[in-house]
C-alpha cells in the first residue's frame, strides 16, 4: 500500500510540474520585446481577448481572434511566420500559444502580463 501511495504522489507531482513548465517552442516576452518586433513584417500579432475588450483598448498591430474562435480561424494564420499572442493578463494567451503549438506553429511568443503590462 505504501508503494502505491508514493506512485500516486509522484504522478500527481509530475502532472502539476508539467502544467507549469514552459512548453518548448513558446517563449514569454516582455512588452518592450514586443515593441521591437512591430517593425518585422515576418511576425503576426494576435489578441485573443473578447471583441469588447479589444475594442476598449488594443494596439493596432494586433488582430483580434478571440480564444474561443482561435481553433476555427487557424487557417488565417501563417505557420511559417513568428506569432505573438496577447490577452489581458497573459493567461488566455498562454492557452492560445499551446493551441498554436499543437497545430504546428513553431515560433510562438506570449506577452508576459498581457495588456495589463503595457506602458
Amino acid at each position: 500500500m505504501e508503494i502505491l501511495q508514493w506512485v500516486l504522489i509522484t504522478l500527481l507531482a509530475l502532472i502539476i510540474i508539467r502544467r507549469f513548465l514552459p512548453v518548448k517552442g513558446i517563449t514569454n516576452i516582455s512588452v518592450e520585446q514586443v515593441k521591437e518586433k512591430f517593425s518585422d513584417k515576418g511576425v503576426q500579432f494576435i489578441d485573443v481577448r473578447t471583441p469588447r475588450e479589444y475594442k476598449a483598448n488594443h494596439r493596432p498591430q494586433f488582430i483580434n481572434i478571440p480564444l474561443s474562435e482561435l481553433p476555427r480561424k487557424l487557417n488565417k494564420l501563417d505557420k511559417n511566420k513568428e506569432i505573438v499572442v496577447i490577452c489581458q493578463s497573459g493567461m488566455r494567451s498562454a492557452k492560445a500559444a499551446k493551441i498554436l503549438k499543437k497545430q504546428g506553429f513553431q515560433k510562438i511568443y506570449n506577452v508576459k502580463g498581457g495588456m495589463s503590462a503595457w506602458h
